[in-house]
């Protein structure tokens, strides 16, 4: 019997959906104070004093430098301290905290091992915020240099700040700490531009388009080739995602390094580097559950090394469904009776108007709870970090509380399986799971 041509219609593939097209980073629309001038990287205010309080400690001031563990974290110090000796603080006046693993510039235990080197002058960068008491307890001053999302009480108390949280495009850390400095010194340029894009790609990505409002950075592309810069990212980054978290040693090669090069045959981050691969494609191939609204997709993991937000990263730029808002990655071993989880927003979500805002996805979540106690004891770690890149450090137990509140696997009452299946993301030859296998981790 001949087919008719309904039927072969009917039974021609369906054209693949396009993918959704997201907005580059620097078009985001800047503010504009009552001149008309933009607000960037963060209000001129603030700028002109952190340029002052740095110039302050030029004078052989005791200097602690407190920097992150991450590539726009350590950048962001490195930048700092080269600016300060260029300005003629001797080295043997500054010293670098790096924090224990898992923790924040908040413990005791952390506040303690910084008020033991006794300094006068102390930088905070990237660590993100929140209100709380001095950094530390004797006398000092403190500088906060930053870029996640804070309200503007979120600081340690006598302490000052400059962030750029509030001037979209939001710029990193390492980008706001080299604008600062850029202007004391004429070997800032020289000397730091190459550690401004390792900070600004390991944040942002290495498809980011340096164009106004960021800076041009075409000389510094000539003077280094751009593998070599993402290369020396994904190395520097590496060391704090392995079991050993052996930041110390990225801080002593990063500040020790001139150019990119000098850190690309360092065998201790070679090695660190190859040990995240390896856990990465261990765990990277969880299947997800979903919530009963299908707005989240959960993967839970058990790994000693920190690759919960390498994965949710990852899942973000493939997996697609039209309600989707947030990736979460949940990681149960990386600290002993905690449970790490990182957010991100999938890239089917990144163009949604209203924006997803990850940090009041998880506090409606956490409000939802049939206990009201819960919010109060997923404790300050909870939903920190960026609107579009959140998670926390929680205990076990409320985590459980906060998954029960999702109803994962559940379908939504009223859904029919018809309408259920028409919403699943279709199916694809060239699968998650085939993309993985071939893909190594950065």
């Amino acid at each position: 019997m001949k087919r008719s041509a309904s039927s072969l219609s009917k039974a021609a593939p369906r054209s693949k959906k396009p993918r959704s097209e997201v907005p580059e980073y620097h078009l985001t629309p800047s503010l504009r104070d009552e001149t008309g001038e933009i607000i960037w990287p963060a209000p001129k205010v603030q700028i002109e004093r952190a340029r002052s309080f740095i110039l302050d400690v030029s004078a052989k001031k005791k200097t602690l430098i407190v920097p992150d563990k991450d590539a726009d974290g350590l950048t962001s110090g490195s930048i700092l301290q080269k600016t300060l000796i260029l300005l003629g603080l001797q080295p043997h006046l500054i010293s670098a905290h790096l924090l224990q693993k898992g923790s924040n510039i908040h413990e005791e235990s952390e506040r303690a091992a910084m008020a033991a080197h006794e300094p006068e002058y102390i930088f905070i960068l990237d660590q993100g915020s929140r209100k709380s008491p001095p950094v530390i307890d004797g006398p000092h001053k403190a500088l906060i240099i930053d870029h996640h999302w804070a309200l503007d009480d979120d600081f340690p108390e006598g302490s000052d700040h400059v962030t750029a949280c509030n001037s979209p495009p939001v710029a990193t850390s390492s980008l706001l700490t080299y604008h600062i400095c850029n202007e004391l010194h004429d070997n800032v340029r020289s000397d730091c531009d190459w550690l401004c894009v390792m900070g600004t790609h390991g944040d942002l990505g290495n498809t980011l388009k340096w164009e106004p409002p960021f800076p041009d950075m075409k000389t510094t592309f000539k003077t280094y080739t751009k593998k070599a810069v993402n290369d020396a990212v994904s190395l520097i980054n590496a060391p704090r995602r392995t079991a050993t978290y052996d930041v110390p040693a990225v801080w002593a090669a990063l500040t020790a390094a001139a150019s990119p090069a000098d850190l690309l045959k360092n065998s201790s981050l070679l090695a660190a580097r190859a040990e995240v691969n390896a856990e990465v494609e261990r765990c990277t191939h969880t299947a997800p559950k979903f919530s009963s609204d299908a707005k989240i997709a959960v993967f839970r993991i058990n790994s000693a090394a920190q690759i919960h937000p390498v994965i949710a990263t990852r899942w973000a730029g493939h997996l697609q469904s039209p309600k989707l808002e947030v990736i979460l990655v949940a990681n149960e071993g990386y600290l002993p009776g905690m449970v790490n989880f990182s957010c991100r927003i999938p890239r089917s979500a990144r163009a949604r108007n209203p924006p997803v805002n990850i940090i009041e996805v998880l506090q409606g979540i956490a409000e939802r709870a049939p206990n009201p106690t819960l919010r109060e004891r997923l404790g300050e770690s909870f939903a920190r970090g960026h609107k579009e890149a959140s998670g926390g450090i929680v205990p076990k137990a409320e985590f459980e509380e906060f998954m029960d509140i999702l109803e994962l696997g559940k379908k939504a009452e009223g859904g029919s399986p018809k309408k259920a299946k028409k919403d699943a993301p279709p199916k694809q030859s060239n699968t998650l799971m085939n993309y993985f296998g071939k893909q190594a981790a950065t």
